[in-house]
């Protein structure tokens, strides 16, 4: 199971509807090739071939018929500027781009990484407010993410607010982390680069392939997995359940190992945006679709460096 907005767009490339081809799109004037008796040369019907036109002596008497053609048409000139100039790119075409996705992965980071800052600070100085906007950015962006993820058009105002929500919780997770242990966040980030290199120097080396079948399988484990999370986060708010992490074993073997698990589909998930990223190129998708693929890499980013955390704070507990 991929995003639905995914299968959407695959659909629409497959029937050519991007670029404004397809069954039906194209249409001629009656007299233009339809073989139907409206043509050049023809009496009487249209106004085409009326007499007069190309009759000796009127042609000839033009003296701007050489630039400018008959009947209104290009010269042979024209043409041929025309034919010599570049042709279009992505980028007139209103076409995803690399850049694109780079620079709006960039805007949506930048956002995060500002409310990052701002949530990390208000929960050192004043605890009750940042754990208010820990509930704030984790169920806001939980709500905000859902509405991105199965709405029918792109809303670029939600992936931005959803950028902003995400960092008020990271921010307020990770300073609570880094106070418990110390040194913690410093080094799930640096895990996090590493891990996003790897995943995409293996992506594009074609050792780690991303298929329809593995998106099916690591789709179902996601859905899996965050259903076993939100069960989990009501048994800790609800119940204090094993200390705030409800269901989860934490700092036990079976912890790590399903830690160590939930990391590798984050990862992967990464390997599945580069494949995203490279067929919404290829197929020359809507330039608009560059902010979905921006956000997806963010997600994918974030869930990471959140399960890192995790996973380091079992090993150092």
């Amino acid at each position: 199971m991929s995003n639905p907005v995914f299968n959407r767009i695959d659909k629409e490339a497959k029937q050519g509807s991007y670029a404004g081809f397809g069954p039906g799109q194209a249409s001629f004037p009656q007299g233009y090739g339809q073989g139907q008796g409206q043509g050049y040369g023809q009496q009487g019907q249209g106004g085409y071939g009326q007499p007069g036109y190309g009759q000796p002596g009127q042609v000839q008497d033009s003296p701007n018929y050489a630039q400018q053609g008959r009947y209104g048409q290009m010269s042979p000139d024209q043409l041929n500027q025309m034919y010599q100039q570049p042709s279009a790119g992505p980028v007139q075409m209103g076409r995803v781009t690399i850049d694109d996705v780079l620079m709006k992965s960039l805007t949506l980071f930048s956002i995060l990484l500002v409310t990052t800052v701002f949530s990390w600070f208000t929960m050192s100085t004043n605890q009750g407010l940042g754990m208010t906007l820990w509930m704030v950015g984790m169920f806001g962006g939980l709500a905000v993410g859902l509405a991105i993820a199965f709405m029918k058009k792109i809303s670029v105002p939600l992936i931005i607010a959803y950028a902003a929500l995400e960092g008020l919780f990271v921010g307020s997770i990770s300073r609570v982390f880094e106070a418990r242990w110390p040194g913690l966040v410093g080094t799930a980030v640096l895990a996090t680069l590493c891990v996003f290199v790897a995943m995409f120097v293996g992506w594009k080396t074609g050792f780690i392939k991303v298929t329809a079948k593995a998106r099916r399988i690591v789709g179902m484990a996601i859905i899996g997995y965050l259903i076993f999370s939100l069960v989990s986060l009501g048994f800790a708010m609800f119940a204090g359940t094993n200390n705030g992490w409800g269901l989860f074993p934490f700092g036990t073997p079976l912890g790590i190992g399903l830690s160590l698990f939930v990391v590798g589909l984050a990862a992967y998930t990464l390997a599945m945006d580069f494949d995203s990223i490279d067929q919404a190129v290829r197929q020359q998708m809507p330039e608009k679709y560059s902010w979905l693929l921006a956000h997806g890499l963010i997600v994918s980013v974030v869930w990471l460096y959140l399960e890192i955390l995790r996973l380091i704070a079992q090993f150092r507990d």
